[in-house]
């Protein structure tokens, strides 16, 4: 599930790695591509957030596949099935989330987040552990999502 949103301080550790391993004018373009596909993802949960089903379908490939909860729906079916429960979603609970890591390989990427979410929805409560894994890649100088695989769990009473 949705909601996540990127906290600066993850992008900047990020480039932070990439400029102290890569020589300088391949850094400059890593984390130029990295931030650009960090953008992407954070748009995505934003358009999530402000129940832009439009926006969020628009960051989606034509061919992208969403894995969420033991199901694989196309980008049509996701929109069909479970967008608008994830809008939902991440509109009554928001998301606190870990950062986002983003490796690269020339025209495509992946990125990872976790997150926590802590509340009541439809009148249960919530305190679950999720993970988040986005494909993307990079077709006519723009970052789309191809893949998108949520998973959560409950987390044990402390």
């Amino acid at each position: 599930m949705s909601g996540m949103s990127l906290h600066p301080s993850a992008v900047l550790l990020l480039i932070t790695g990439l400029l102290a391993t890569a020589p300088s004018a391949g850094a400059a373009q890593a984390a130029s591509d990295s931030l650009a596909v960090a953008a992407t993802v954070e748009a995505f949960h934003e358009a999530l957030a402000r129940g832009d089903s439009a926006g969020a379908l628009a960051l989606l490939a034509s061919d992208a596949m969403i894995l969420e909860a033991g199901t694989i729906e196309n980008r049509e079916q996701y929109r069909a099935h479970h967008l608008a429960a994830d809008i939902q979603f991440t509109r009554a609970l928001p998301a606190t989330t870990g950062p986002l890591r983003v490796v690269l390989m020339q025209d495509v990427a992946w990125a990872t987040s976790t997150s926590s979410t802590v509340g009541t929805y439809e009148g249960r409560p919530v305190d679950s552990q999720g993970a988040e894994l986005m494909v993307l890649s990079r077709t006519a100088g723009l970052w789309q999502i191809r893949a998108i695989h949520w998973s959560s769990h409950a987390r044990r009473p402390r």
